[in-house]
C-alpha cells in the first residue's frame, strides 16, 4: 500500500472523493456517513452519485429494475445474485459494459486527478482500479462493503483498503488471494448519531408515542417495497401491549394506502420519508422487516433486536443468516406467523436479554470514524 498522504488539513474536494449509486438507499447513507466523518477530521470531501453520469439504460437497469425486481420478482433477483457470485469470472465482461456504460464518469475523475477514492458501490471501483492500472489517475483506492458478506461483484485485485463487517467475511476474501493486510473489519459506516446515548422514553415522548410501551419499528427500506400492508396487518394480531411506527420510505403511494387503516387496536403510526430515523430507532424495541446491511447497521448501533421478514433472495438472506448466528434475530418466512413469532420473544424476558446484550457486542456505531481514521492515519485493526 502507499504511503497516505501526511498532511490532511490541506486536502481538497478535488483530492478525497467517496462515490456511491443509488441501487438501493444504503450505498447513499453508508457514504453520507464517511462523508461526515470526513468532515470532522477537517478533511473535505467530494461525493458523487455515480449512476448520474452513466447512460440512460444502464441507470434504469441499475436502479429502476432493482426496485422493480425486489418488489415483484424477488426470486429472480436471488437468481441472479448468486449466478454472478463467482469470484473473478465476469470481471473482464463486466468492466467492458462499465466502461462503455460510463464515459462521463472516467471524464470527470480524470478531471479531478482524486488522491484518495472510497467506493460504497462495487460499480465505481473496477472502473478505478482499471484506470490506475493504465496510469491514467494515481489515487489508493478504498472499497466499503456495505452488507455483511462480500459477493464477487466487490472483489478486486490492487485494492488499497477493503472494509469489511466481519471477521468472517476477511478470512474468505483472504483464501480467495486478497491480501490479509489491506482488509479491515470495522464494520459498516452508518451516521454517528445512531451510537449516541439517548432515552427511549424521552425519544418517545417526542414523537408522540406512549413512553411506557414496548415499540415495534417497521421498516420498508429507502425506496418503501415489499409486502408492508400484510406485515401490518399480522402485527395488529399481537396479544402483547405494543404500539407500532411504519416508516414508508420514498413511496408515498404505500404511506397512503397504510393510512386507510384507520382506528386500529393498538397506538399506529404512519410515517412516510424522515430524517429523524435514528430518533425513531431511539424510541423502539425490536426493528421488523427488511435485512438491508445499512438498516440493520443503524438497528444495532440503537440497541433493536431484529425481526426480519421474508429477507429478499440473496444478500438480505446472507445477512440474515448472520444476524441469527449471531444471536441478534429472528426470522418469519410466513407473514401470517409473525404475531405468533414476536408474541414468543417478548414472553420470554431471558431469552430477549440475551439477544439484547448479543445486539450491543455485535454493534459497530463507530464505523465511518474508524475507515477514515485508517485512511487518513494509517492504522490497521
Amino acid at each position: 500500500m502507499r504511503k497516505v498522504r501526511e498532511n490532511e488539513a490541506t486536502m481538497t474536494a478535488d483530492k478525497v472523493i467517496v462515490l456511491s449509486a443509488a441501487s438501493g438507499a444504503g450505498h447513499i447513507r453508508a457514504a453520507d456517513a464517511l462523508v461526515s466523518a470526513f468532515e470532522v477530521r477537517g478533511v473535505r470531501v467530494h461525493q458523487i452519485e455515480v449512476l448520474k453520469y452513466t447512460n440512460g439504460v444502464f441507470r434504469r437497469i441499475y436502479s429502476d429494475l432493482y426496485k422493480e425486481l425486489v418488489n415483484k420478482r424477488p426470486g429472480i433477483l436471488g437468481w441472479v445474485y448468486d449466478s454472478m457470485d463467482r469470484p473473478w469470472k465476469y470481471q473482464k465482461r463486466r468492466l467492458a459494459l462499465d466502461m462503455l456504460s460510463s464515459g462521463r464518469l472516467v471524464k470527470l475523475l480524470l478531471k479531478n486527478k482524486p488522491e484518495i477514492v472510497l467506493c460504497t458501490h462495487f460499480l465505481p471501483a473496477e472502473i478505478l482500479v482499471y484506470l490506475r492500472k493504465k496510469k491514467m489517475i494515481d489515487a489508493q483506492i478504498g472499497v466499503v462493503v456495505t452488507d455483511i458478506d462480500a459477493h464477487a461483484m466487490w472483489l478486486y485485485r490492487d485494492i488499497d483498503w477493503y472494509f469489511v463487517a466481519a471477521e468472517e467475511t476477511k478470512v474468505y476474501m483472504s483464501a480467495l488471494g486478497i491480501p490479509e493486510e489491506t482488509i479491515h473489519v470495522t464494520g459498516i459506516p452508518i451516521d454517528p448519531t445512531f451510537g449516541e446515548e439517548r432515552r427511549k422514553s424521552d425519544a418517545r415522548l417526542q414523537l408522540g408515542l406512549d413512553p411506557g410501551l414496548t415499540t415495534l419499528l417497521v421498516s420498508a427500506g429507502g425506496f418503501g417495497v415489499g409486502p408492508i400492508e400484510a406485515l401490518l396487518q399480522a402485527l395488529l394480531k399481537i396479544q402483547h401491549p405494543v404500539q407500532i411506527a411504519v416508516i414508508c420510505g420514498r413511496n408515498p403511494q404505500l404511506e397512503n394506502r397504510l393510512k386507510k387503516f384507520g382506528q386500529t387496536s393498538r397506538p399506529l403510526k404512519i410515517i412516510g420519508f424522515t430524517n429523524e430515523m435514528e430518533k425513531w430507532m431511539a424510541a423502539a424495541d425490536l426493528l421488523v422487516g427488511k435485512a438491508g446491511g445499512l438498516t440493520s447497521a443503524e438497528a444495532l448501533a440503537r440497541g433493536l433486536v431484529l425481526a426480519i421478514v421474508n429477507p429478499i433472495p440473496g444478500q438480505e438472506e446472507r445477512n440474515t443468516d448472520h444476524f441469527l448466528e449471531e444471536g441478534v434475530a429472528i426470522r418469519c418466512n410466513n407473514i401470517p406467523a409473525l404475531a405468533f413469532k414476536i408474541d414468543s420473544l417478548l414472553s420470554n424476558e431471558e431469552r430477549l436479554s440475551r439477544m439484547k446484550q448479543s445486539v450491543k457486542r455485535l454493534a459497530r456505531p463507530h464505523a465511518a470514524s474508524d475507515i477514515v481514521s485508517i485512511v487518513l492515519e494509517g492504522k490497521s485493526t
